[in-house]
């Protein structure tokens, strides 16, 4: 639960990675657990709108929440768009999102998981998973952001995977306020 209905504006320094070759390995899928790992086809708004809620609400992921929904069908059901949903134990437990769209680049443009499967020995391996999606896409890099309001673990895990780093910019997140979020992921 929130525990603030405020908005609030929080200066963040975000950070730039790109990767110019894919790993040689990937981490493999821990054993005895039962996961998923879904592509979606024309995800519906409101299951977009809950997973970037539910994984992101502490890391205030709010630009996606804050588009209507012509906007956001619009960016999100692109053909080339790529969407994995990671399900553990038969329930979502986190997702990531590529925008293979741009020139050369395929971007990683979300990843994350929800509380209940963090901690469980997923991290590595859904990273893994999301980065060979990337590359499937045959880009000649794959690109992904991180800011001083992700995981801690963040910016070092990206750096295990081959990521360098490749600048830097200051910026302000705006949050939203728990009414606001509840109105954009509870909209019809």
């Amino acid at each position: 639960m929130i525990d603030d209905d405020t908005e609030k504006t929080i200066p963040v320094t975000v950070t730039f990675l790109e990767m110019s070759a894919p790993p040689a390995s990937y981490p493999p899928l821990p054993y005895n657990r039962q996961v998923a790992l879904l592509r979606t086809r024309d995800i519906p708004l409101h299951f977009y709108r809950y997973l970037m809620d539910r994984v992101g609400r502490k890391w205030h992921w709010v630009n996606a929440l804050r588009l209507d929904d012509e906007e956001l069908a619009a960016g999100l059901h692109r053909e080339d768009r790529d969407v994995r949903v990671l399900y553990l134990d038969g329930a979502p437990a986190g997702f990531f999102d590529i925008k293979p769209h741009l020139p050369q680049e395929a971007e990683l443009a979300y990843f994350g998981m929800m509380d209940h499967a963090i901690g469980q020995g997923l991290g590595r391996w859904f990273l893994g998973a999301a980065i060979e999606a990337a590359w499937s896409h045959e880009p000649r890099r794959v690109s992904v952001q991180t800011c001083t309001m992700d995981h801690p673990a963040a910016l070092p895990l990206y750096q295990k995977f081959g990521f360098s780093p490749i600048g830097q910019k200051q910026e302000v997140v705006r949050t939203m306020a728990f009414a606001e979020r509840a109105a954009s992921v509870m909209r019809p």
